[in-house]
C-alpha cells in the first residue's frame, strides 16, 4: 500500500474546496486515498451549503488517512481566513501557501506518496508578495532544485510538454535553443521511463514555422535549432523524431506514432490537449524529486459555491498521480 496523497487546499474562494468534496463523494471508491491539507470547518459549512453529505473527519497525521478514507474525507487540519466563495481575499493567500508547502514536505518526508493541488489564483497571491509565476516554480524552489521542472499535460490520449511555458510568443522565439530542447526532451523521457512504465519512450518534436518551415522557405529553426537537438538526443539513446508540421501530428492516427508531443510554446501544446479532454486533463510536474499532478483548470470563481464544478480532472489528477506512485515503486523495487 502506497502512503495517501497530499492534496492542497488551492484557492478558498475558489472551486477547490466543493470538488475536493464532489471527488470524494462521488468517486472514492475509484481514487486513491487521499487526504485534503484545508480547514475542517470550512469544508464542512461548504458542504452543509451545497447539501451534500460529506463525512468531514480531521486527521492530525497523513498516516490516519487510510482508515480514515472510506467513511470520511480526511482533512489534515489548516488554518485559513474565512471566505466568501467567489470573492478573493488576500488575507488568504498565506494558508494557500502553507497548504502547498506542508504537502510537499510530506512528500519529502515519505509520509505522502505525491502532491495534487488544488487551483491557486496566481494574482491573488501575487498581490500577497508571493515572488513566484504559478505552481511549477515554487514547487521546484521548494524542492531545492537548480534545473527548472518541466510541465506535461496528460490524457489517456495525449501527453504533451511545452518547452517554453508562460512567456509571450516572441519571447519564446527568442528563448528557444538546441540546449534547452535537449534538457528538457531528456528530462521529460527518464520521467516517463520512471513515473509512466514506458521503457522506450518515443518523443516527437514539433517544429516551430508552419509546415515546420517548410526546408526553410518559412523559417529556419527547424534546420537550425530543432533538428539538431533531435540529433543529440538520438545520440543520447532517446528515441526522438521530427520536427514534424504542427498542423498534423495531432489528429487520431498521428497520436498514436509516439508517446509524448515536445512543442515549442505554450499555446501549440496546450490547445490541441485542452480541445481533445478539456475536462479530464491533468498537469503532471516532471524532474521533481517527487509525484506532483494537478486539475487543468483555474480557480473558476464565477461558479464557486454553486456545486456545478466539474470534479473529473481532479479525480484524474488523484489517479494518474496513484499510478505514477505505483510505477515508481515497482521500479525502485526491481
Amino acid at each position: 500500500m502506497i502512503a495517501p496523497l497530499a492534496v492542497s487546499m488551492g484557492e478558498p474562494a475558489g472551486i477547490g474546496g466543493e470538488i475536493t468534496l464532489k471527488a470524494w463523494r462521488e468517486n472514492r471508491e475509484n481514487i486513491p486515498c487521499f487526504f485534503v491539507i484545508d480547514c475542517p470547518h470550512r469544508l464542512a459549512h461548504l458542504a452543509n451549503r451545497l447539501g451534500w453529505t460529506v463525512p468531514i473527519c480531521p486527521i492530525t497525521t497523513p498516516q490516519e488517512a487510510h482508515d480514515v478514507f472510506p467513511d470520511a474525507l480526511p482533512v489534515l487540519e489548516h488554518p485559513v481566513t474565512a471566505v466568501e466563495p467567489g470573492q478573493l481575499n488576500k488575507h488568504s493567500a498565506k494558508s494557500v501557501i502553507s497548504s502547498i508547502e506542508r504537502a510537499v514536505e510530506f512528500c519529502l518526508k515519505g509520509e505522502a506518496s505525491a502532491v495534487v493541488t488544488n487551483p491557486i489564483h496566481k494574482h491573488n497571491l501575487h498581490n500577497a508578495g508571493f515572488g513566484f509565476p504559478g505552481h511549477t516554480e515554487f514547487l521546484a524552489e521548494l524542492a531545492g532544485i537548480q534545473t527548472p521542472p518541466i510541465m506535461m499535460l496528460a490524457c489517456d490520449e495525449l501527453r504533451v510538454v511545452p518547452i517554453t511555458v508562460h512567456v509571450s510568443l516572441q519571447q519564446a522565439i527568442a528563448e528557444l535553443t538546441t540546449d534547452l530542447i535537449v534538457e528538457k526532451c531528456a528530462i521529460t523521457a527518464k520521467a516517463l521511463q520512471d513515473r509512466a512504465g514506458i521503457d522506450f519512450p518515443r518523443l516527437a518534436l514539433a517544429g516551430l514555422n508552419p509546415h515546420a518551415g517548410e526546408n526553410g522557405d518559412m523559417g529556419s529553426e527547424e534546420i537550425d535549432i530543432i533538428a539538431p537537438a533531435v540529433e543529440k538526443l538520438q545520440e543520447m539513446g532517446i528515441d526522438a523524431f521530427g520536427p514534424l508540421p504542427p498542423d498534423t501530428m495531432f489528429h487520431e492516427a498521428a497520436r498514436k506514432t509516439y508517446d509524448v508531443a515536445m512543442c515549442m510554446y505554450h499555446d501549440q501544446a496546450l490547445i490541441p490537449i485542452k480541445t481533445i479532454a478539456f475536462d479530464l486533463g491533468v498537469n503532471v510536474t516532471l524532474g521533481l524529486p517527487f509525484i506532483r499532478t494537478s486539475p487543468d483548470h483555474g480557480t473558476a470563481l464565477n461558479i464557486a459555491g454553486t456545486g456545478t464544478a466539474s470534479a473529473t480532472s481532479l479525480c484524474a489528477a488523484l489517479k494518474m498521480a496513484g499510478d505514477m506512485a505505483h510505477r515508481q515503486r515497482q521500479k525502485q523495487n526491481t
